[in-house]
């Protein structure tokens, strides 16, 4: 295999990726006004000054690295949203709430929820 073999294929993985990503977060766009009517919750798990900056009304912010400490404020009953600046930190916020027994959404920008 040659070295543009190998850019090539990396850069179609990039692409795939990318392409899935526009495709599941459009669908979560529209799904998103029924989760809500539902009673599911948003979290952002930005850090508080992130949030400061601008963020879905009627949120909740609670960082990633205070989830832990505060999951007690979250009702199990409830689909939880997460949301954040790209994605990976709500990625990881929903594999910490599965484990505890949250059924998660991770709505990946926060700008995906407005």
């Amino acid at each position: 295999m040659t070295s543009d073999q190998i850019i090539l294929g990396i850069s179609t993985i990039i692409i795939v990726y990318f392409i899935y990503r526009k495709i599941k977060f459009s669908f979560l766009k529209k799904e998103l006004p029924k989760l809500l009517n539902e009673g599911a919750i948003i979290v952002d798990v930005r850090s508080p000054a992130e949030y400061a900056q601008g963020s879905k009304p009627g949120s909740i912010n609670i960082p990633l690295n205070e989830l832990t400490n505060r999951v007690n404020e979250l009702d199990k009953s409830k689909k939880i949203v997460l949301c954040c600046a790209s994605g990976a930190r709500s990625g990881m916020a929903a594999g910490i709430l599965n484990q505890k027994g949250f059924h998660t959404v991770n709505a990946g920008p926060w700008s995906n929820t407005l």
